[in-house]
């Protein structure tokens, strides 16, 4: 059967007939090697589609491998595909089996075979034997090429698309891809709506931000865990991740954020153009030299909103002590792996919404004068003298990840902190006491102490009514449940496996649904209790 090509093939046709060519068809002396490399999203899969469908009935068995980066990255793979590759070729019943890659190669292909390989490596065809007048750069579609291939995905006429692209695509730079997501996109809307769209006008702006911190940051990331960061810098996420689907620009894997490659170097390339020369005076920094360029000055009218740096391994950067207070339009600061050598106080913007800095080594005691408006902290594995004491300036907190501070004694008062969702400090060795404000936090819904095996002193009392999920597993010295004065209709998941607890309150049982899945000191037959809405 055929291939499915494209739903608009433009400018096919005499690039088979040039393929077709380069192929040798007529020829059964010999087996030929044709290889086509280009940028992602050029057309090399839809090109070699077109180019198969073409040809394939010329000979006596024939097979269409997909997806071979994405699909062999390992020997078991390999091996898969081989098996499938002898299966079609040979048009078994049933896959033949090959116990190792090593026994395939080249010399199975009688003459007059055919080899198509597409690559975006043209190294990767000339080391491997295939001759230069067999292989074939896919290039960009010419203008009006695009224009034909755009004004078929958007159901619109030839010539407002002629007017509209020579002045707002030519960052599409003549991509198939590029030009059919922008298609769809604006497929069915009026005049009046692609320039404003085209144009970049502030209507989408939510769904641009969106976009653009998922093509610099968060591709690959947990899709709540982004949520929750974006979200804390003011953009509306579920609305927007919404559209951005809808519009092809991300998809979402099993709770992961994920993009194509073509897609996000255009994220990358739109925050890149904001200033070729000076990282400072771009809204986004992901790459290490950046990064330290910044840091390691103070300079005034830094343009930087966010920061973004996931290091491979610990990796020392000289940090100025005053960087962040001149970083007044900073939101967004994660820093993993970066070791900073000075120890000084840590002074934040006033706007900044989410810091993110395991191990580090600054004591944040010394804030912009004023209430700041930071929803999320996490400053795991930070020493005891970093973790601040008091919160008084950080009222708009949401989240607090404090976990693996191995010389944090005593949770901090946390009175001053009234929409705090998220608790976080599992694995804080020495913890011995959870302050009695964490009894009194209306709005907290997670609270999570596993692993504090000096926890001793927890409230007499939980008076929060929105808890979902209590993790205390391996709390060995935690002896007490406290008190539950009202029905926990929110409570989802509580964990005393570890702990010394011998009861639990009668208000647990008032749950409208429970499911328990036993903890052995109160007869129960597993480790765990398990409390869930069904």
């Amino acid at each position: 059967m055929p291939l499915h090509v494209a739903k608009h093939p433009v400018g096919i046709e005499s690039r088979v007939v040039m393929l077709k060519s380069m192929s040798n068809l007529e020829s059964n002396d010999d087996v030929v090697m044709v290889g086509l490399w280009g940028q992602g999203g050029i057309g090399k899969t839809t090109l070699v589609k077109a180019l198969y469908n073409s040809t394939f009935r010329q000979f006596e068995g024939s097979c269409f491998l997909a997806n071979v980066r994405e699909t062999s990255k390992g020997c078991k793979d390999l091996v898969t595909m081989q098996e499938i590759l002898l299966k079609d070729t040979l048009l078994l019943q049933q896959r033949l089996e090959v116990s190792t890659v090593d026994k395939g190669e080249g010399k199975w292909f009688g003459n007059g075979s055919r080899i198509i390989i597409t690559t975006r490596d043209k190294h990767l065809l000339t080391c491997h034997g295939i001759y230069q007048d067999h292989v074939y750069e896919v290039e960009a579609l010419d203008d009006s090429q695009a224009c034909e291939m755009l004004s078929k995905h958007a159901s619109q006429t030839h010539q407002i698309i002629i007017d509209l692209v020579n002045g707002a695509l030519n960052y599409a730079k003549g991509l198939p891809l590029a030009l059919e997501v922008l298609g769809s996109l604006l497929c069915g809307e009026t005049e009046d709506v692609w320039k404003s769209t085209l144009m970049k006008s502030s209507r989408n702006e939510n769904e641009k931000e969106i976009f653009l911190h998922i093509a610099c940051f968060f591709r690959g990331w947990k899709m709540e865990y982004t949520k929750k960061v974006l979200e804390s810098c003011d953009l509306e996420t579920t609305a927007g991740f919404e559209i951005l689907v809808k519009r092809s620009l991300i998809r979402i894997e099993s709770d992961i954020l994920e993009m194509h490659d073509l897609i996000q170097l255009m994220g990358k390339d739109i925050v890149n153009q904001e200033c070729c020369d000076d990282p400072e005076r771009r809204s986004r920094l992901w790459l290490y030299d950046d990064v330290d360029e910044v840091l390691s000055n103070d300079k005034e009218d830094c343009a930087v909103k966010a920061i973004v740096l996931k290091l491979p391994e610990w990796t020392e950067m000289c940090i100025h002590p005053d960087t962040f207070t001149k970083m007044r339009r900073l939101r967004l600061l994660i820093l993993h792996n970066v070791q900073d050598s000075f120890q000084g106080l840590l002074c934040l913007p006033k706007a900044l919404r989410w810091f993110e800095w395991p191990g580090c080594v600054r004591r944040i005691t010394g804030y912009s004068s004023g209430s700041m408006k930071l929803v999320g902290i996490d400053m795991s594995k930070a020493s005891t003298t970093v973790v601040p004491k008091q919160f008084k300036d950080l009222q708009q907190l949401k989240y607090i990840n404090f976990s693996y501070c191995k010389s944090l004694i005593c949770i901090p008062d946390l009175s001053c902190t009234p929409h705090l969702e998220e608790l976080v400090l599992s694995y804080c060795e020495n913890l011995v006491e959870a302050h009695e404000s964490i009894a009194y936090l209306e709005k907290l819904q997670v609270l999570t102490l596993d692993g504090c095996s000096r926890l001793g002193v927890f409230p007499n009392v939980l008076k929060t009514k929105r808890l979902r999920c209590l993790h205390l597993t391996n709390c060995k010295n935690l002896e007490r449940f406290p008190d539950i004065p009202h029905k926990l209709e929110s409570l989802t998941l509580l964990s005393i496996e570890g702990t010394a607890i011998k009861e639990l309150p009668s208000s647990i049982e008032n749950l409208s649904c429970v499911f328990r899945v036993a903890y052995p000191s109160l007869g129960f037959q597993s480790t765990i209790i398990l409390l869930m809405h069904l």
